[in-house]
């Protein structure tokens, strides 16, 4: 499977799975409910994704304007950090306000979600190119799944 169907089934199972496991675990960092936390795992993943859209464009327009080519180690560490760290600055002000509970108590909620979709991200791309095929990109030169 290739192209716009991939990205969209490959979006659609991982946002879906990744809510089903932040509601359970935003219920158990906030001692609630299910129901209480999964409209906030619903709305951290659609701010995660616009997020995602948003500073992608931003550090690519950044990226263009820049004297040396090239994704260095450097380059994705601060992509990676400007990423997490923004989503922090959206999230636990969120978290805090919906679940009733302090700042920093928030923002250990959002450690937890960054060290879980560390180890899920890794464990979601193996699987789904076990399940599926590898992307046209990763496919030896002249071969087609």
């Amino acid at each position: 499977m290739q192209g716009l169907r991939r990205r969209l089934l490959f979006i659609a199972l991982y946002e879906g799975l990744a809510i089903a496991c932040t509601s359970l675990g935003l219920a158990l960092l906030a001692d609630g409910g299910v129901a209480h936390a999964g409209v906030m795992a619903v709305a951290s993943s659609a701010i995660a994704v616009a997020w995602n859209f948003a500073f992608n464009h931003l550090f690519e327009r950044w990226e263009a304007r820049q004297s040396v080519r090239g994704r260095s180690v450097a380059r994705r560490v601060a992509h990676a950090i400007g990423f997490e760290g923004g989503l922090i600055v959206w999230l636990v002000p969120l978290f805090a306000w919906w679940f009733g509970v302090s700042l920093w108590r928030a923002f250990v909620m959002d450690l937890g979600l960054v060290v879980f979709f560390l180890g899920y991200t890794f464990v979601f791309n193996w699987g789904f190119d076990r399940m599926f095929g590898l992307p046209a990109s990763a496919l030896p030169h002249g071969q087609h799944s």
